[in-house]
C-alpha cells in the first residue's frame, strides 16, 4: 500500500494537533500573539548542551538549523525567519503547511549553515544541536544567543521542551504533548487495546540508494513512537541503537507482523527490488498477510517533533486499524 501526505492533512494536523496552540500565522519577525515585541521583557537564562545562554523573554526572530527545531517552532506557533534545508535548493519539509513558513529564508544546508545569511536576518535566537553545529557554536553565539540540544531522534520530546523554554512557549509545548498523548490512546484503542498492540510486532525498514537496507532500532524517532504506543517489536530490533543493516541474503532478519518501509533516493540504486522480489521477502508473515505499507520517507525520517509525530500516527492508524488485505 502506498499513500502520500496531502496538503489538507498537513494543514489539519498543524491546526488541530493541539487545540489552543497559537498556530495562526505569526509572520517572520512579527510579534507573537500576546507576546509583545520580539525579545520584549528582558532576557532569561536557559541551560542547554553547551552551557547557558541568555535568551529573549519571548523570542520573535528565530533561526533553526535542523528539521527537529523547525518542527518545534512551527508547532509552537512561530514562523522562523530562517532555516536550513536538507540539500542545496531543496524545499522545506512538505509535511509542514507552506503558509506557516511564508517568509522563512533558506540559510544553507543542514550541517553547513551560511553564517552570513543567518546574520543578515538579525535573529534574536538560534536553535540547533551538537551533532550538526557543535563546532560552530561560538560563531553562531556571536550572531545571536544559541541553544543546542545534544542530539535528535529518541530525545525529541525533551528537545521540544528545550526549544519551548528557549522561545518562551512552554504552555504551547504542554498543549502539544497533551494532544500527542491523546492521539496515542486513540490509536491503541483503534488497534484493539494495549494487549493487541503489544502482541503486534512492528518494524520500520528503509531502502537507501547506494547503501544497505536499514531496520530501525529503539534509539530513533520512529522507534520512540513504537514504544510510546506499546507496540511489539521483533526481538532483533527491540534494543538500543540506531539501525540494523541487512543484505538481500539476510531478509529473514526483517520478520515482523507489520512492516512499514520507505525509500531514500533512487530506488533503482537501492536493494529494494532485490529484496522485495526475492523468495525470502515473499515468505515473511507481514508480506503473506498483506501488512506491508510504504510511507513518506521525508515525514518519517525528518518529521522529528509533535507535528510530524501526529501525522505519522495518523498514517499508522490508517494501516494498523485496517483489516489485513492478504
Amino acid at each position: 500500500m502506498t499513500r502520500s501526505l496531502t496538503r489538507r492533512a498537513a494543514l489539519g494536523l498543524a491546526a488541530g494537533l493541539a487545540p489552543g496552540l497559537a498556530l495562526a500565522a505569526c509572520g517572520a519577525g512579527s510579534p507573537a500573539p500576546g507576546g509583545g515585541s520580539p525579545g520584549a521583557g528582558g532576557t532569561r537564562a536557559v541551560r542547554h548542551a553547551r552551557g547557558e545562554s541568555a535568551v529573549p523573554a519571548r523570542a520573535g526572530r528565530v533561526v533553526v538549523l535542523d528539521t527537529d527545531a523547525l518542527d518545534s517552532v512551527v508547532t509552537l506557533g512561530i514562523t522562523p525567519v530562517g532555516a536550513t534545508t536538507v540539500g542545496g535548493g531543496a524545499p522545506f519539509p512538505a509535511y509542514l503547511p507552506a503558509e506557516r513558513l511564508a517568509g522563512t529564508k533558506p540559510v544553507g544546508v543542514i550541517g553547513q549553515p551560511n553564517l552570513e545569511a543567518i546574520a543578515a536576518l538579525r535573529p534574536d535566537l538560534i536553535l540547533s544541536n551538537q551533532v550538526r553545529d557543535d563546532k560552530r557554536y561560538e560563531q553562531l553565539s556571536r550572531i545571536a544567543p544559541t541553544v543546542l540540544s545534544r542530539t535528535t531522534g529518541p530525545s525529541w520530546k525533551e528537545n521540544v521542551r528545550l526549544h519551548a523554554e528557549a522561545t518562551g512557549r512552554q504552555a504551547e509545548a504542554q498543549a502539544a504533548d497533551t494532544a500527542y498523548r491523546a492521539k496515542l490512546r486513540e490509536l491503541v484503542t483503534a488497534i484493539g487495546g494495549p494487549a493487541r498492540a503489544a502482541a503486534t510486532r512492528v518494524e520500520m525498514a528503509r531502502f537507501l540508494a547506494g547503501a544497505p537496507t536499514r531496520l530501525y532500532l529503539n534509539d530513533t524517532f520512529v522507534g520512540s513512537l513504537f514504544k510510546d504506543l506499546g507496540l511489539g517489536r521483533p526481538a532483533n530490533q527491540d534494543k538500543p541503537g540506531f539501525s540494523l543493516e541487512i543484505s538481500p541474503e539476510q531478509v529473514d532478519q526483517a520478520a515482523a507482523d507489520v512492516i512499514f518501509y520507505s525509500v531514500y533516493g533512487d530506488a533503482a540504486e537501492s536493494d529494494q527490488a532485490k529484496i522485495t522480489e526475492g523468495a525470502l521477502w515473499k515468505d515473511l508473515d507481514a508480506v503473506r498477510n498483506g501488512r506491508v505499507y510504504r510511507v513518506d520517507d521525508n515525514l518519517w525520517m525528518l518529521g522529528i517533533g509533535y507535528t510530524g509525530a501526529g501525522l505519522v500516527l495518523d498514517q499508522m492508524r490508517a494501516d494498523l486499524a485496517a483489516p489485513a488485505s492478504g
